[in-house]
């Protein structure tokens, strides 16, 4: 696993250094989050539905063991290949022995962030074997070196005109053409050569039947359909969640999907991978990786109902105002700040703290997932296993005594607008991080319990 020493705020606050830029992707975010609500609302079953699709997720989860074996048989029944991976470096194990055995040195793959939570692409380059994104917001981090920085639009960090020399310099577009249009056409040309002589096309699982054995992948470009159909080997990789009952579930979470990711009404490819064409090998990977393990916490095993539509991210003022990279993680945002500590609790123990707790993202969640509120254990959690800084701790210990015992939460409340008061400059400083991105409030005259029991009424 590629690690970063540097924590959320280091991160974030790299970010911030160039403020045009976070503004304009502030409201970029804000106006997908704007698209998602316009088209939620012209359902008027809309919560009926998110409300049911939590409901089967439960279910799912709650029978996960059944449910699997019902997919790998009927999967194998299809002509499939499954194999069973137990962390990312089974996963990558099985994946690569498959392209050797089969003597792949350039494959195509669509969008997985399965295989980015796995780091696929830097093993099997290590293999000798060449990886192509073929999502266009893929390819464009994949040129730039860089991670993607959202799971439904990877590249929203950057702008047009980084993306015009990004592939003046790759694909050898004029220089100064920042047309998105032209640059879009650059790349279909680009990457129609790429599907037409890979060997192998490995794609992502959005929903896995356990019904039928079948696969579906949602994407807006078909890229998917193009490496699947195309290849002779097609490996799919998913996480074990990713499983639902029946069929016809599908017609509650393709509606849900695509109107939470980026307020379309469905996406434009609604793929149905069942069997493999004559000739062709198709092979399953289902991966655990930690899935168990949080599924054995009763308190964050709802995170697994996420169906990686990035409407949590769109929404939170967090993330919005500090990037997808500063999360050190393959799934960012709120999302991902409740998953990450699952898999390492020291490498990630920053991002449940980056956070308001304002519970914007429990609010879109298309399957009602309480992120808000597990990120808010996931702290509890954290201090109390000793994972957070030494000051942080001690902090949180303080606090804990003050607000335990209200004597003394009444003398410190009246302390705190006395120094505010007398003394600013004992606030106001670079040593208070509150004060470096805002100004301190005036201090109130009298608390909210002084003034409710000078002004209450006598009834």
């Amino acid at each position: 696993m590629n690690r970063q020493t540097a924590d959320h705020a280091t991160l974030a606050d790299k970010f911030n250094e160039n403020e045009p830029r976070v503004n304009w992707h502030d409201q970029t975010l804000w106006w997908v989050r704007a698209k998602r609500d316009r088209m939620a609302w012209t359902i008027p079953e809309w919560e009926q539905l998110r409300d049911t699709a939590s409901r089967i997720k439960l279910n799912a989860l709650g029978n996960l063991h059944d449910y699997l074996l019902q997919f790998e048989q009927q999967a194998q029944q299809n002509g499939a290949i499954v194999h069973w991976a137990a962390d990312a470096a089974e996963h990558n194990r099985i994946v690569t022995d498959i392209l050797q055995k089969h003597g792949v040195k350039r494959m195509v793959k669509s969008k997985s962030m399965l295989t980015e939570e796995c780091h696929l692409n830097p093993h099997l380059e290590a293999n000798g074997i060449e990886v192509i994104d073929t999502d266009l917001g893929e390819r464009i981090v994949q040129l730039a070196k860089e991670p993607p920085s959202h799971i439904v639009l990877p590249c929203i960090h950057k702008k047009k005109e980084e993306i015009g020399e990004l592939f003046h310099e790759h694909l050898g577009t004029p220089a100064g053409n920042a047309d998105p249009q032209f640059l879009t056409a650059a790349a279909r040309l680009h990457l129609r050569k790429e599907f037409l002589q890979a060997d192998a096309a490995i794609t992502g699982v959005n929903f896995a039947v356990a019904e039928t054995g079948e696969m579906v992948v949602c994407t807006n470009e078909g890229n998917a359909d193009m490496g699947a159909h195309l290849a002779n080997v097609h490996i799919a990789c998913m996480g074990i969640e990713k499983i639902i009952p029946q069929r016809k579930h599908l017609g509650v979470f393709l509606r849900l999907l695509a109107r939470s990711a980026t307020g379309q009404p469905i996406t434009t490819y609604s793929s149905h991978f069942r069997k493999p064409r004559e000739g062709q090998e198709l092979h399953i990977v289902l991966v655990d990786n930690g899935r168990s393990r949080q599924l054995g916490r009763e308190d964050f095993r709802n995170s697994l109902k996420c169906i990686r539509c990035g409407a949590c991210m769109n929404t939170c003022p967090v993330y919005r105002r500090s990037g997808g990279h500063s999360y050190h993680n393959a799934v960012a945002g709120p999302i991902g700040a409740i998953l990450a500590p699952n898999l390492d609790m020291k490498d990630y123990a920053d991002l449940p703290f980056a956070s308001t707790l304002c519970g914007s993202c429990s609010n879109v969640c298309p399957v009602k997932i309480d992120i808000h509120q597990q990120l808010y254990k996931w702290r509890q959690v954290l201090v109390k296993e000793g994972y957070t800084s030494p000051a942080k701790t001690a902090g949180m210990k303080v606090m804990t005594g003050v607000l335990s015992a209200p004597g003394v939460y009444k003398t410190a409340g009246k302390m705190g607008r006395w120094v505010m008061r007398a003394f600013p400059g004992m606030v106001n400083n670079r040593m208070n991080p509150w004060y470096k991105q805002r100004e301190m409030p005036a201090p109130p005259a009298q608390s909210f319990s002084e003034w409710y029991k000078k002004n209450k009424k006598s009834t």
